[in-house]
């Protein structure tokens, strides 16, 4: 601003009335400024003005477990395409699934004053750090998984029912032998409910819980080495449930390798291509697009001055059957 005033031959203080159209300013003059303002290529530093006036970022910041995953791919489309429409700007920064990098990136937005927070929790985080933050009103909602030690909104899935109903979905098929695949860690929020949905549909059907049936991988290879274990096993499953989109995608890999095709197969997540697979994949289908939709809404609500207690919304989920969750059971 200096350099633009040093070169029309005026104050800083008449560049930044022609900036902000704030005060009286001739028209001459003010045409003058945005001639050198164009000549020199001058960008308005927004978080330098936020900061001089007290003000907050036009922001939100978006945490994210993983950039890779199409699930959370779909969450920041959903967020933006709400946002956008109130002239916010969203900034996504991922996680990797590590706590103290959740907390550094959280920190950052924070310094950079950002007008709201969304974040998807990392396993083992600790969010006892933003009840400052939380009782001076910043707007923060926790995204597909609760915060832990803090009271505040949170958007999740139904996913104990979602798994029950895809598991009980197997069984209705004749399978009494499912077999598990599920995320790591065992402690995650989403893996924990799913699992608990995968025992309330074997007790719902008067089946026992083995547990040489539960496997885990976190990525879709060690997804598949993980269903090739259970698949080797002397008692082996005749049905899987794979509990999210990577463990779906590698017990996809794993019985394709193996040349299996008289394994039932539910996954929890849809992917991309589920149609195109031989056979298509059957699916408890969550909806990311809607639960960065009701995460943006409340936030903006929150922004609007929202000041009711902190409160969970529920996004239901649903089965699509394609074919493989409907191979059934061998006769014995």
């Amino acid at each position: 601003m200096t350099d633009v005033a040093r070169e029309v031959g005026v104050t800083a203080k008449t560049v930044s009335r022609v900036l902000n159209d704030e005060g009286p300013v001739a028209v001459e003059t003010r045409e003058r400024v945005m001639a050198a303002v164009r000549k020199l290529g001058y960008q308005p530093n927004l978080m330098a003005r936020n900061m001089r006036v007290g003000a907050r970022d036009a922001a939100i910041g978006l945490v994210i477990p993983e950039m890779g995953n199409p699930f959370f791919g779909t969450v920041a489309g959903g967020v933006e395409g709400v946002i956008r429409e109130r002239g916010l700007t969203l900034i996504v920064g991922s996680s990797s699934e590590n706590a103290e990098l959740e907390h550094s990136l959280i920190a950052t937005f924070l310094a950079r004053r950002v007008s709201a927070l969304i974040v998807v929790p990392s396993a083992g985080s600790d969010h006892r750090r933003l009840r400052a933050e939380r009782v001076a009103g910043l707007p923060i909602v926790f995204l597909d998984r609760p915060p832990v030690g803090l009271t505040a909104d949170n958007v999740v899935s139904a996913n104990r029912q979602g798994a029950q109903i895809g598991v009980a979905h197997l069984i209705a098929h004749g399978h009494r032998r499912v077999g598990f695949v599920g995320d790591l860690p065992a402690a995650l929020y989403t893996r924990r409910e799913r699992f608990q949905g995968y025992r309330d549909a074997l007790s719902l059907a008067g089946l026992p819980f083995d547990r040489a049936l539960v496997d885990s991988g976190h990525d879709q290879e060690a997804a598949a080495r993980a269903t090739l274990r259970l698949l080797a096993l002397d008692d082996p499953p005749t049905a899987l449930f794979a509990a999210n989109n990577l463990a779906s995608m590698g017990a996809v890999l794993a019985l394709s390798r193996s040349g299996r095709r008289d394994v039932a197969l539910v996954g929890f997540d849809d992917l991309p291509l589920a149609e195109a697979l031989d056979p298509p994949l059957t699916v408890v289908a969550q909806d990311p697009a809607g639960m960065a939709a009701v995460a943006a809404e409340l936030v903006l609500s929150r922004m609007d001055g929202d000041r009711s207690k902190a409160r969970r919304s529920l996004v239901p989920t649903r089965l699509i059957v394609r074919g493989s969750g409907e191979v059934p059971a061998p006769r014995t």
